[in-house]
């Protein structure tokens, strides 16, 4: 189930940055005392009390504006107020209320979305009264005083949005796959999802970036349930001028949040791209299952040792990810579309498989004793014991006598031999290095 989302909005700098990094508790935004540093919405995933929601900052509004950059701010903060459930509109207590606060006010009224006015900038608490008096006159009810740069009254707001999202905004989860489609604009995947599901769901057009928003589409193959996440294309960042398309940037990459698996779409005439291998970059990172499917293979001169040569070049460059299975297919001819469905199930189930403990602990000893473990100063690396204590990636504890020791080229081959005795095809595996108690000396 997607999470709920929060918007962050408000005039140029009102301290909605500053609010979201110490709300996302890391510094993602970039902060700057001069008004329109942040031109993108950033996007973070937070939580309060277990109850988890994602946030969304954006640029200053300037509702009347003829400068391209800001009216692009606008736009794309228009549209995070259209895709957020909970609308949080700042304003800054130490100037008071302005004309651009009215203007802002203004938007939000025709969302029909709920929206929390916040008064930021209230250091002292004995004078919040006279700071937000005037705000009251916006119509958003009684404004919430707080001071995003020592967290004051942050613990009341968070409570006053987590009462604001619906309802069922954190109910039992969809037990579906979620596959997001993902790729460069124009690769075939708004024609995949129609191809699979044998209807029009998506518009379909050559003209790169005609799906601006992420669409779900639930599916339904061989008794199991699938949710279909169709999504804009991801263009290199220095060619994502016009804000709609910057705000399908976010929108994709939250579609891969949320996902279970990601089908990455490559183009066969073109091939693997730098920003194909940064995408796959994304899902890797995320923990997410992936699956490379090369698409428009029937244009494709073919010899006979084609497809496999194209493989390797694809394996080669995406070591990281090599992992990954490759499926060629033409969505236009319908060409093994369906293996991509059967291959997501696998990937599925390798995701959420568990290994038992003295199944895994075997392999590992005898992993050990074929290779023995690095060594430093006369240390050596030493294994004692291994189990899994994750899925959706697999994730594995090994007890061990010292992190330092523990070479990148050793973990590599250890989850090799794991992945020799069981099939992680299409997913990453996660370690975790515990040093046994008294044995780093």
């Amino acid at each position: 189930m997607s999470k709920p989302i929060l918007a962050i909005v408000g005039r140029p700098n009102v301290g909605k940055s500053t609010f979201f990094n110490r709300l996302v508790g890391e510094r993602r935004a970039i902060v700057e005392d001069t008004p329109g540093v942040t031109r993108d919405r950033i996007y973070a995933e937070t939580d309060w009390n277990g109850k988890e929601f994602a946030v969304i900052d954006t640029g200053g509004i300037e509702v009347k504006t003829d400068d391209t950059i800001r009216s692009q701010m606008r736009d794309q903060a228009v549209m995070a107020m259209d895709m957020a459930d909970v609308i949080l509109f700042m304003v800054d207590g130490k100037e008071g209320l302005t004309t651009a606060d009215s203007e802002v006010a203004d938007l939000l009224r025709r969302t029909g979305k709920e929206v929390i006015l916040v008064v930021n900038k209230v250091d002292a608490p004995s004078k919040a009264y006279d700071l937000i008096y005037d705000f009251y006159e916006l119509g958003f009810g009684e404004p919430v005083p707080i001071s995003a740069a020592n967290m004051t009254n942050i613990g009341d707001l968070l409570d006053r949005i987590v009462e604001g999202f619906p309802e069922d905004a954190f109910g039992g989860a969809d037990e579906s796959v979620h596959i997001a489609i993902i790729g460069k604009p124009n690769v075939g995947k708004s024609s995949l999802v129609n191809a699979l599901t044998k209807q029009n769901r998506v518009i379909v057009s050559p003209i790169a970036g005609t799906t601006r928003d992420t669409i779900d589409t639930p599916f339904t193959y061989k008794d199991r349930e699938y949710t279909l996440i169709d999504t804009a294309g991801l263009r290199k960042k220095s060619k994502v001028n016009d804000a709609i398309e910057k705000f399908s940037v976010i929108r994709a990459i939250a579609a891969i949040e949320r996902c279970d698996i990601c089908v990455l779409m490559i183009d066969a005439v073109e091939g693997l791209t730098e920003q194909d291998k940064k995408i796959a970059g994304y899902a890797h990172e995320a923990g997410k299952g992936l699956m490379l499917v090369v698409n428009k293979w029937d244009l494709i001169e073919k010899e006979t040792n084609t497809m496999r040569d194209y493989e390797r070049k694809i394996k080669a460059e995406l070591l990281f990810a090599s992992y990954a299975p490759v499926l060629f297919t033409s969505v236009l001819n319908k060409l093994r579309i369906f293996d991509i469905i059967e291959r997501c199930a696998a990937i599925q189930d390798a995701r959420t498989m568990r290994i038992s403990t003295g199944r895994l602990n075997s392999i590992i000893e005898d992993a050990v004793m074929m290779r023995q473990p690095p060594s430093d100063k006369g240390r050596r690396l030493k294994v004692y014991y291994a189990t899994q204590i994750g899925t959706a990636p697999p994730l594995f504890s090994f007890s061990i006598n010292d992190r330092e020791l523990m070479h990148f080229s050793y973990s590599r081959y250890l989850e090799n031999k794991i992945r020799e005795h069981f099939n992680f095809e299409g997913t990453s595996i996660k370690f975790v290095w515990n040093e046994k108690r008294g044995e780093r000396k």
